[in-house]
């Protein structure tokens, strides 16, 4: 009787921890890059002049002609290829990289810790920028927007083929790291990465556009989630548990 208690007991305490769980368990690391985004483009829209705001991109965007040789390089130069992801074009183009960024920066920054996690937006904000670069080295257009380093975190996603635990208090991406062999195998995986790549081919292409949005960067797409998809190997932090000595001792025979 004692035991039918304890376990009813056990049954109500699991139920209550599950009512007491937030309706969005976003990561801190995950809110606080919300917060910026948001307070940036609240600053833009409605502190600056509209010349101020023409200023402030020209400086914090991205634009690859500053790196042609024909321009000095200054501060700007050097930090924009990371500030850039902080601008967004409008509330539109902020709203939906915000949402994208909830649901797979959460279970990423969950799963490898919030140093490591600004340490991959840094990563693939930098190779987003870096693909563009390269493709269009001598192009006037400012890069904005945090699609770079939400494509990585697609990336990122695809290694662990979209499996979340949800048993710990912060669901995250569970188990080990797929080899490169593993996500070929991965119907998940190989699903998400081709209807990814036809998006953004279409988008590249021309179709799929909007004006309210303008203009995408498909290719810093592509480079922020390449940076993701391999990068996330250098920033992991699973270590299988090991085995227990009943495991490694095999049973009398």
């Amino acid at each position: 009787m004692n035991d039918t208690v304890e376990r009813d007991g056990n049954r109500e305490e699991q139920r209550a921890t599950r009512k007491r769980e937030p309706v969005f368990n976003l990561a801190g690391s995950v809110l606080a890059l919300i917060i910026v985004c948001v307070a940036v483009h609240l600053f833009r829209t409605y502190l600056l002049t509209p010349s101020q705001d023409s200023g402030l991109v020209l400086r914090l965007a991205f634009i690859p002609l500053r790196y042609s040789g024909e321009y000095a390089i200054d501060v700007y130069a050097l930090i924009s290829p990371l500030t850039y992801s902080f601008l967004h074009g409008n509330f539109l183009h902020l709203g939906i990289n915000m949402i994208w960024l909830a649901a797979f920066g959460s279970p990423l920054a969950n799963r490898i810790g919030t140093a490591r996690f600004l340490l991959f937006w840094c990563l693939t904000v930098l190779t987003a920028a870096l693909l563009h670069y390269l493709l269009h080295s001598l192009d006037v257009t400012p890069v904005v927007g945090a699609s770079g380093a939400i494509s990585g975190m697609m990336g990122a996603a695809a290694r662990f083929a979209f499996r979340i635990d949800r048993r710990e208090p912060k669901p995250a991406f569970g188990r080990p790291l797929l080899s490169m062999a593993e996500v070929v195998r991965s119907r998940n995986a190989m699903v998400f990465l081709a209807v990814w790549m036809l998006i953004n081919l279409a988008t590249g292409l021309g179709f799929g556009g909007s004006e309210s949005i303008g203009e995408i960067a498909w290719e810093a797409h592509i480079g922020g989630f390449l940076g993701g998809f391999f990068g996330i190997a250098l920033l992991d932090r699973y270590r299988p548990a090991s085995p227990s000595a009943d495991e490694r001792t095999p049973p009398d025979t």
